[in-house]
């Protein structure tokens, strides 16, 4: 079972950060979980929400700065790591310093509240200009998304992310519209319903697994990944039970 380090090492750094990533990396998972929206000036930047408010100290839409004025921003607001005027990064940071290493990037494409314009078009132009294209998945809950990367990239692998409603029959549905993998939300799911992904060969990569006994469940309902807040936790379970 693969642990994905949800925004980074969120659980104890600040999120989307490239200093969580690189404590993700430090732990030793498998890979890294980020969300990619647009600037003003249609720069590809690594941040959760369609707002700067709750992760740093300004406030407005992402859409409405430039990358420029995004950089202002400190990231690391309200943390103990404030001082350290931790930034935004931009996509191509990430890219440039993910390529060095064995990590595996979930790209979540945030368009499900803005439709930011050729967004799939230009993130997958930085993924092959620093050739991360078999180091990449890509999810979203905007499954139009999905296609689009699709149409781009028909190999690259594509999670289709549903709310905390959950999807019944999501196995069948991922395979029929050619995506490889379903990223439920922990609440929606059961030993049965991945059993059902399974049948169909579709993988189930579970979020936000931050229990123990979410991550037990998972394990032993035979999930694929876990996205969490704390990789280090569910690396040394994960090893743990392979060793026995």
């Amino acid at each position: 079972m693969h642990v994905f380090a949800h925004r980074g090492y969120s659980g104890a750094y600040p999120e989307n950060t490239m200093l969580a990533f690189e404590k993700a990396l430090e732990c030793g998972c498998y890979g890294i979980e980020l969300d990619v929206q647009l600037t003003k000036d249609g720069e590809v930047v690594v941040i959760h929400d369609e707002t700067v408010d709750r992760t740093t100290d300004k406030t407005g839409r992402v859409w409405d700065y430039t990358l420029a004025e995004l950089r202002t921003c400190n990231a690391g607001a309200g943390t103990a790591f404030e001082d350290q005027n931790l930034t935004i990064p931009t996509f191509e940071e990430y890219c440039s310093w993910v390529a060095s290493t064995p990590l595996v990037t979930n790209i979540e494409l945030k368009t499900s509240i803005i439709y930011y314009p050729e967004i799939e078009e230009k993130t997958w132009e930085i993924i092959k200009r620093h050739k991360l294209e078999e180091k990449v998945l890509f999810s979203s809950f905007n499954h139009l998304s999905l296609a689009a990367i699709k149409a781009l990239a028909p190999s690259v692998p594509c999670g289709a992310l549903v709310p905390e409603t959950g999807l019944v029959n999501a196995g069948y549905c991922a395979n029929k519209f050619g995506f490889e993998c379903y990223h439920p939300a922990y609440c929606t799911i059961d030993a049965a319903s991945v059993a059902e992904c399974h049948e169909y060969n579709v993988k189930v990569n579970v979020w936000t697994v931050n229990s123990m006994e979410a991550l037990e469940n998972c394990y032993a309902w035979g999930c694929d990944g876990v996205f969490t807040n704390f990789p280090a936790v569910c690396k040394a379970y994960i090893e743990a039970k392979q060793a026995n």
